[in-house]
């Protein structure tokens, strides 16, 4: 079996090129339905998966009946508008068959990259997941500028995995691995089956985009896999083209090029956490939540009873006891002026308090490292 039947989070990234026809314009129906059974197998074994799915602009170009070659920028708006619809409708029905729920997400650049949307959008999907449900993840292209936007969905499915702590991010593509050189036109090109460091001389092997149907080459992906391997996230290249291609990847039946990271997602995270040079405020707690700290517990509300700085949600904070000992760093799930209002409060008065239902906890264990 290969790494991906142990993926406890899965982000799949579909391109395309191969799930829309080019000669027609529509949606390839056999190979959706053949990559949702694969989803569901491995949703009934407890993995939760993320599809980042490109190929909105190209069914709603065909929709719109625009002429062949680049789109204006208004023109590809105007086809990602009209085109998500009938993306969205096929992931629906699709998985409707194994009756799981499907959630539309639309991303811009901005919400990886500013901290507060970034935290909402990852909040937003981490409940998704929590209630079974399969999130669809696309650009938002409607809204995009080209100054802002992603540009292809490998990055952006690099992006996802990361802001939802994945262990694993498959590139779906037109291509079933890492070469030496381009092997369209290098006959000589080799295939690399692992890469566990992105050196210059594996930048070098890059191509470009191969078709007018994807914004993606192989230079994309290598920034793909540089942001999901700095996040502990393992990553997979592999040709997606054959009905089935995601099944023959859980069993080990095709080859892909695999990149390895050092650490694990969450380790990662708690490393970029640690490593943060200057934090925010602090929150002192008492005896009861340093034992629950110690334990591997989140941080309640409860247990606070001190409050300094005037730091923002998502913001990085110190922990400290009554004597002012650092015990741990953490991303705070609330703006000061909030905390200070819950602060020694059980989890249940959040609401009341402060008029909309937030965390139960003030930092969550995945988001808080013990000294």
């Amino acid at each position: 079996m290969s790494p991906l039947a142990s993926s406890k989070r899965l982000v799949v990234k579909i391109g395309s090129s191969i799930l829309v026809d080019e000669a027609r314009g529509e949606i390839r129906r056999d190979w959706l339905e053949a990559l949702t059974d694969d989803v569901a197998r491995l949703h009934r074994a407890g993995c939760e998966v993320v599809l980042v799915s490109s190929g909105a602009i190209r069914l709603g170009r065909t929709r719109l009946k625009l002429s062949a070659g680049p789109l204006k920028l208004e023109e590809s708006q105007a086809a990602a508008a009209t085109g998500q619809i009938q993306l969205a409708h096929a992931y629906q029905a699709a998985l409707a068959r194994h009756d799981i729920t499907v959630a539309q997400v639309l991303l811009t650049l901005d919400d990886s990259e500013e901290r507060r949307r970034y935290l909402n959008a990852r909040q937003t999907m981490a409940t998704l997941l929590g209630l079974k449900a399969v999130p669809v993840i696309n650009e938002n292209d409607t809204v995009a500028t080209d100054e802002i936007r992603f540009g292809d969905n490998d990055r952006l499915g690099a992006r996802v995995a990361e802001m939802i702590s994945a262990d694993t991010l498959v590139l779906l593509s037109d291509i079933d691995g890492l070469y030496t050189g381009d092997p369209r036109s290098d006959t000589s090109a080799r295939f690399i089956p692992e890469i566990r460091e992105i050196t210059p001389e594996i930048e070098a092997m890059a191509g470009s985009a191969a078709s007018e149907m994807s914004n993606g080459g192989m230079v994309t992906k290598l920034m793909a896999g540089r942001i999901a391997m700095a996040a502990g996230c393992r990553m997979a290249i592999a040709d997606g083209r054959a009905v089935g291609a995601l099944g023959a990847l859980i069993d080990a039946r095709a080859r892909c090029s695999w990149f390895l990271p050092e650490a694990s997602p969450l380790s990662a995270r708690k490393k970029w956490i640690k490593g943060s040079l200057k934090t925010a405020g602090a929150l002192t707690v008492d005896d009861g939540a340093v034992q629950a700290l110690s334990a591997g517990k989140s941080l309640l509300p409860a247990g606070v009873t001190e409050i300094e700085g005037e730091f923002k949600r998502g913001d990085v904070v110190d922990v400290k006891d009554r004597t002012g000992r650092l015990l741990a760093r953490g991303l705070v799930a609330y703006a000061a002026e909030d905390a200070r209002r819950i602060a020694g409060r059980k989890s249940a008065e959040i609401e009341r308090l402060l008029g909309f239902r937030g965390r139960d906890e003030i930092v969550h264990r995945d988001d808080l490292v013990v000294e």
